[in-house]
């Protein structure tokens, strides 16, 4: 482990910052954890514990410890990480970070978690902007291994995403920053043409998802779509995909379509979710979801890595 950083503080400790915590006291960490709300710690340490379970098949077994604290200073105390896991709004990240500024040691790094705000606005009012940085993982982090860091001083970024690697994540180091980063602005586009089907009436919810999951994600589990298209390329490659499918490629981006969420469409998704789920709970898919997750952490094989 990264021989400057071997106590972790979370701010934030919701099912996020849960999953952040279970994953640092799973590598031997020791945590402390701060959230103001009435029965956080409950609700936090049930989150952990499902969290440690699942990581434990993994083989990640360390025994960090972890003090949970409505008292921010308390929880700052002493430590050489933040992860900041607050609410998504705006002016609520930037009086949380200029407080988490001036109440960490000097030499921590400061990580905040957003998924589409920019770095610019949020560390506006802090007097030490150089050691913050956006980490924006995807849900659920201790399983998800992304991370996308964005960052101003590069031996800032170079030390937590040394970090993220001990902890198994995966950083994605962005060289300016960009609402929604990079995989959310994937996945937006994706979204909107997933919309798109439902509002023209192409295909019901569950076999757009079908479709996908059974498609291009089974792919996208093991390369990106520039990798993927190299291969579509034959032995051209990515060139000989380019020059003689490329003009396709064109055609079909100027087929794609620019839906709203006015009321029917809302109402076209909400029912096809609803018979794709079959009656299950949120807690249910969410567990066949993990279980899934950790069935692909445990045979995945990266192609391009």
């Amino acid at each position: 482990m990264t021989q400057t950083i071997q106590r972790v503080a979370i701010v934030g400790a919701g099912m996020i910052g849960a999953s952040w915590a279970a994953l640092a006291t799973a590598h031997g960490l020791d945590v402390s954890a701060y959230d103001p709300a009435p029965e956080a710690e409950v609700k936090f340490r049930a989150h952990v514990e499902r969290a440690r379970a699942q990581l434990a098949e993994l083989g990640l077994i360390g025994t960090g410890n972890i003090a949970f604290s409505a008292d921010l200073a308390a929880t700052l105390s002493g430590v050489q990480f933040v992860q900041e896991n607050g609410p998504e709004n705006e002016a609520v990240k930037r009086e949380l970070l200029a407080r988490i500024d001036a109440g960490s040691p000097p030499d921590a790094i400061i990580a905040s978690s957003t998924s589409a705000l920019v770095r610019s606005a949020i560390v506006a009012d802090c007097a030490n902007p150089a050691r913050i940085i956006v980490a924006h993982p995807f849900n659920p982090p201790h399983l998800v291994p992304l991370v996308e860091i964005v960052g101003e001083d590069e031996a800032v970024v170079a030390r937590a995403a040394a970090f993220y690697r001990e902890l198994g994540r995966r950083p994605v180091i962005l060289n300016r920053e960009m609402p929604g980063h990079i995989a959310n602005r994937l996945a937006s586009a994706l979204y909107r043409e997933a919309v798109h089907l439902v509002e023209q009436g192409v295909a019901s919810v569950s076999e757009i998802d079908a479709a996908l999951c059974n498609g291009p994600g089974l792919r996208w589990a093991l390369m990106g779509p520039h990798m993927t298209y190299h291969l579509g390329g034959g032995e051209g490659g990515i060139a000989g995909y380019l020059a003689h499918l490329g003009p396709s490629q064109v055609r079909r981006w100027q087929a794609l379509g620019n839906p709203g969420l006015g009321e029917e469409v809302q109402r076209a998704i909400i029912a096809g979710v609803a018979e794709e789920a079959a009656g299950r709970s949120i807690a249910e898919l969410e567990m066949r979801r993990d279980e899934g997750l950790l069935a692909l952490l445990k045979s995945r094989k990266l192609v391009s890595e």
